[in-house]
């Protein structure tokens, strides 16, 4: 169905109800993102309209977790962006070494790749076992793909590529056991991992963070709510704190951007003043 056939009076609805029932709080998110990704929940469900979807999720818990799947974002890969993990080696480490421990946080981790990267980068600098790092979603289905740290093998290929040019030490080999047709990654690194669920939407701090890194999911959020999750991410961070976003994202609109500076701008990382 194509997005312009989304009424949005019903998909207030829907959003208001999917509040309501499961405290899933999608009603400050991007409207044209929210439609595109109604529209493909609406094919995948067999729907003919927003209100037979909205009934649909409202009567049966797993069509709300199918819909999920639709409205977060699960895409990510293995030191994805790798001149982010470049800075992170080259300008935030060497701070990053200085404390006797370190707390880490991946908000939006989806299915855990950036927090393996980010593992994978502390262990070869040798902070990983001083380091705890949280990573947190909304969607329990990708928080439990995470927890397991299976990835197809097919794709280490570009997640080698990825590595080497992050400034990988070794090999990506040396992280993985390959196992028919999966890679399942190193024990250590899931042990420094505690995934969680958090919403930047309606949750708030939980822990004062060295390093909070929340890439490619403000991009979704409409204007207000963009500036309740910087909110956020800004108080877990601790005095001269790190914070990475994506690409596409910057801070230089947000309400908070005078209380950083652009540390690595190339590649949106800033610090906390």
């Amino acid at each position: 169905m194509s997005p312009e056939r989304v009424n949005d009076a019903e998909v207030t609805r829907l959003l208001d109800a999917i509040f309501t029932r499961y405290h899933y709080d999608f009603r400050r998110y991007a409207s044209a993102s929210l439609k595109r990704r109604i529209a493909s929940a609406l094919v995948r469900l067999d729907c003919q309209d927003v209100q037979a979807l909205e009934a649909q999720v409202l009567a049966d818990p797993r069509a709300f977790s199918e819909l999920l799947r639709f409205l977060t974002v699960q895409v990510s890969d293995l030191f994805r962006d790798p001149a982010f993990f470049r800075a992170i080696r080259e300008q935030v480490v060497p701070h990053l070494s200085t404390y006797p421990s370190l707390k880490l946080w991946v908000a939006g981790c989806a299915t855990g790749e950036e927090a393996y990267s980010l593992a994978i980068l502390l262990a070869e600098e040798g902070l990983l076992e001083r380091a705890q790092i949280y990573a947190t979603d909304i969607h329990p289905e990708s928080l439990r793909v995470a927890a397991e740290g299976v990835f197809a093998l097919e794709r280490f290929a570009r997640f080698s590529q990825n590595y080497q040019l992050a400034g990988g030490k070794s090999s990506l080999s040396d992280y993985y056991t390959a196992r028919y047709s999966s890679a399942v990654l190193d024990r250590s690194l899931r042990k420094a991992i505690l995934f969680a669920d958090h919403s930047l939407a309606t949750d708030s701090v939980f822990a004062e963070m060295h390093l909070v890194s929340c890439r490619n999911v403000l991009i979704y959020f409409e204007r207000n709510l963009q500036d309740r999750a910087v909110g956020v991410l800004t108080d877990a961070l601790c005095r001269l704190g790190f914070l990475g976003l994506g690409s596409k994202e910057t801070l230089r609109f947000s309400a908070h951007a005078q209380k950083f500076r652009e540390l690595v701008p190339e590649a949106r990382l800033y610090q906390r003043l």
